[in-house]
């Protein structure tokens, strides 16, 4: 489960007679592996920066807050162009989308290296998150409508694959490529291997048969139905949740590789680098959290990832580094049961236009990278890491605070159905 698990197909009614993709055929495994080269190259391109971070405040001479604007300005950006670009997918082809986004992207990621100054560097990731959001707001749409419903979990599950292999080696790859070049290495070279990726997406990829440009744009419609899903009590708790555990993982993440390249540790890029490699179990965690939801019901597993998140930012408070590695461990473990079971929550409780819902999900989620991620930097400034655990245990907390509220909503609703 990673950042684009919620997005689904636009709720329109598909084709009278559909022409599906079969499990085992050769335009089966194309798009398969197309749709994990998108995976992959989008999100290594978001979240290539993080381990960068001190090094930008380094060499561009900013504050760790300011160096954050890297990756919280693509994130935001993010946000605010998978909100449109979900609105307005239905109105061009799927696939020319897609590739104009990923080489798009891929092409700003080799100006970013190049960029003489910290504020060319940061419009630049701002534009890359522009350009991003329309593969996440429209790949699984696009393995919808043209994949097998009897079979399309095993290609969505190699595109959820390319998501979290991606976003995890970007941040490992950026840190091994940089001890070896530079942090201007390291980007060019993920930006040539994605424009790469997005070029063999373009030749692979088999036209859409079972999508249709749709002319025309209704506003007022995507507005009210915005406004219901937020007017909505149990899904403006599921959004702010999105909200709050987003913050709390990309603030400290962004923040530890500060702390383990400052005395004691001392560590190098590569070194510290490895940290993100915890994302594996992460990953690991998100796909069991579905059958223990299923099994303990959703608020029971949902407590325990906020359970979790909280007891591995505790043990980050340790000097030992092999606590704080466990902490990191911990925490990670937590993010992720905890936005696998709410993301799959929002598709339970959205009554009808389930996209919609999905898209301010992920609006939320972003802006709580964007957000605390910048303003974390505050407190590690002026507090260290006991200030920013401090904040993240704050968030965590309120968490618990949401779940519970949450919990009620939900147990109201089922006896109003008996």
């Amino acid at each position: 489960m990673t950042d684009t698990v919620l997005l689904e197909a636009p709720d329109t009614d598909p084709p009278r007679q559909p022409q599906w993709t079969a499990y085992g055929t050769r335009a089966y495994r194309r798009i398969s592996l197309t749709l994990f080269l998108a995976g992959f190259a989008t999100f290594s391109l978001i979240y290539c920066v993080q381990p960068l971070l001190p090094e930008f405040a380094r060499d561009f001479r900013v504050a760790p807050g300011v160096a954050s604007l890297a990756l919280s300005l693509t994130t935001g950006l993010l946000a605010l162009a998978i909100f449109v670009a979900g609105a307005f997918s239905q109105m061009v082809p799927r696939r020319g989308l897609m590739f104009a986004s990923m080489a798009g992207a891929a092409v700003l990621n080799l100006v970013a290296a190049l960029t003489p100054s910290f504020a060319l560097l940061l419009a630049t990731r701002a534009l890359e998150g522009l350009v991003l959001g329309g593969v996440p707001a429209v790949a699984m749409a696009y393995l919808a409508e043209e994949i097998d419903p009897a079979h399309l979990g095993r290609a969505m599950g190699l595109y959820v694959a390319g998501t979290a292999f991606g976003g995890m080696m970007g941040r490992v790859g950026m840190g091994l490529a940089t001890d070896l070049t530079s942090w201007r290495g390291a980007m060019g070279l993920l930006g040539a291997l994605d424009l790469a990726a997005a070029v063999g997406f373009a030749l692979l990829l088999p036209a859409s048969r079972n999508f249709a440009v749709v002319r025309g744009f209704d506003l007022g419609f995507h507005l009210r139905t915005w406004r219901a899903h937020l007017r909505d009590p149990r899904l403006l708790r599921l959004f702010t949740l999105a909200f709050l555990l987003m913050s709390v993982f990309v603030a400290l993440f962004n923040y530890a590789g500060f702390r383990l390249a400052a005395a004691p540790y001392h560590l190098g890029q590569t070194a510290s680098s490895m940290i993100f490699l915890t994302y594996a179990l992460g990953m690991v965690a998100s796909s069991s959290a579905g059958r223990l939801a299923d099994r303990h019901g959703r608020a029971r597993t949902l407590g325990v990832g906020l359970a979790l998140l909280l007891a591995g930012i505790a043990l980050t408070l340790s000097a030992s580094l092999v606590w704080i590695v466990a902490g990191i461990t911990l925490l990670t473990i937590g993010f992720f049961i905890g936005h696998s079971v709410a993301s799959g929550w929002v598709g339970r409780v959205a009554q009808g236009a389930k996209g919609h819902a999905a898209s301010l999900y992920l609006l939320f989620y972003y802006v709580g990278s964007s957000v605390t991620g910048t303003l974390g930097g505050w407190f590690w400034e002026h507090g260290g890491w006991h200030a920013l655990a401090a904040l993240t245990a704050v968030l965590t907390l309120a968490g618990f605070w949401v779940l519970a509220t949450l919990a009620t909503l939900a147990t109201l609703a089922r006896l109003s159905r008996a």
